[in-house]
């Protein structure tokens, strides 16, 4: 029977790019940029990875559609290398990937790492390319703020909120991510904003205002990981281990069935589950001490604090204006800006999340470093609300 891969592997290293409109760096500088500082901060040498996964989304016709460019731009000689992609959880995937090669024993020390260079690509928003006849037949003008707005929509009439305590419930968790943005140095979105600027921003799709959207970026992020034994060879005496690593993927229900009432994410729900019960962890709201969740949207935060079973159910609005969630919350969330502030280059974006969950279990936050940090959890989504995959990470000091 399968007992997962709780504290099996280790991350001794990480890195992360400067997030932003790097228009003078190529996706091949940002890859060398985070991986410089990953391979600094394990203490090894290139030559000691044994195999690569790199996560690209929807810049490979810069990048390219295999792991060539990864191996080239950082000299990482004849290892096996893979490329990956699962929508906006593709930096999870890449680091699931190499988590797993480590697990296994197949390899000693193996690399993730996710990259996107999106505002080359000349999209104000996500490129959409045609991917089908099927898919531009079903959805030809659909887009992200629609389909989330709908989210918005469906939560609202379940629980029978009043449009303006959703609507000031989402403010607050934009106006948290500006500033805990402000204190983070590589975030491409570093001003603070108050509520009336939330309130008072022109409309995208309703109820979703510009600034409950999440912009696109450029940027990189990777971890190296290998077995707690060769960590504390290396010297780390803080030693970070993988807790659980779980991915859920929508069957279909969701969008052909009348069992899903449109107002959460149950993929999330799903895979938190696993998760929980991979890392051992009975109460989430008890044992995590920080979270980072994928709010391409205020409303996709919002409704993803009780999917991963943290508030509960129509108790999200009442708990983020009380502060929960805030930095000096009971369970602060995107404590480095998120997706709203810190950026979003699809590919690394999980990665990403990562990367901030293991500098606060270091103490190594600087200026956005909380008090208290032993268990994080990262949440990656990709997709519609109605057709998705949902990766979870936890990570934590090692038992």
């Amino acid at each position: 029977m399968a007992n997962g891969i709780r504290d099996r592997v280790a991350i001794v290293g990480m890195g992360c790019s400067r997030f932003g409109e790097r228009w003078s760096e190529s996706a091949e500088d940002l890859m060398l940029e985070a991986f410089q500082e990953a391979v600094a901060d394990a203490g090894v040498e290139r030559r000691q990875i044994e195999a690569a996964w790199l996560g690209v989304c929807l810049e490979e016709n810069n990048v390219g559609k295999t792991a060539g460019p990864l191996v080239q731009g950082l000299r990482l000689h004849d290892i096996p290398a893979t490329r990956v992609e699962n929508a906006c959880a593709t930096g999870t995937e890449a680091l699931r990937g190499a988590v797993y090669a480590v697990a296994s024993g197949a390899c000693d020390f193996a690399l993730a790492l996710g990259v996107e260079k999106l505002k080359d690509t000349g999209y104000g928003g996500l490129p959409h390319r045609t991917r089908g006849t099927m898919t531009d037949l079903w959805q030809p003008n659909g887009s992200a703020p629609g389909a989330f707005a709908q989210l918005a929509s469906a939560y609202r009439s379940k629980y029978a909120l009043p449009a303006e305590e959703l609507k000031r419930a989402m403010a607050h968790v934009s106006v948290k991510s500006h500033e805990n943005g402000s204190r983070n140095p590589k975030a491409h979105l570093r001003s603070r904003i108050s509520i009336e600027d939330v309130l008072k921003a022109p409309i995208i799709a309703s109820p979703l205002g510009l600034y409950d959207c999440s912009g696109v970026s450029d940027g990189a992020a990777c971890a190296i990981v290998t077995t707690p034994e060769i960590a504390r060879g290396l010297g780390k005496k803080d030693v970070i281990t993988v807790k659980a690593l779980q991915l859920a993927v929508s069957s279909g229900e969701e969008a052909q069935f009348n069992t899903w009432d449109g107002a959460s994410i149950r993929t999330a729900q799903v895979a938190s589950s696993r998760a929980y019960q991979e890392a051992g962890i009975r109460n989430p709201s008890e044992a995590l001490d920080l979270i980072e969740v994928h709010d391409c949207f205020s409303i996709t935060e919002l409704v993803l604090m009780e999917d991963l079973g943290l508030s509960l159910p129509g108790r999200a609005p009442h708990d983020i204006l009380e502060g929960r969630y805030d930095r000096d919350g009971a369970i602060p969330c995107q404590i480095d800006g998120g997706l709203k502030c810190f950026g979003h280059p699809i590919g690394a974006s999980g990665l990403r999340m990562v990367y901030e969950i293991y500098l606060q279990l270091q103490g190594r936050a600087g200026e956005r470093q909380l008090a208290k940090a032993d268990l994080g959890l990262s949440q990656n989504l990709g997709g519609h609300p109605h057709q998705n995959v949902c990766a979870i990470a936890i990570i934590g000091r090692h038992a």
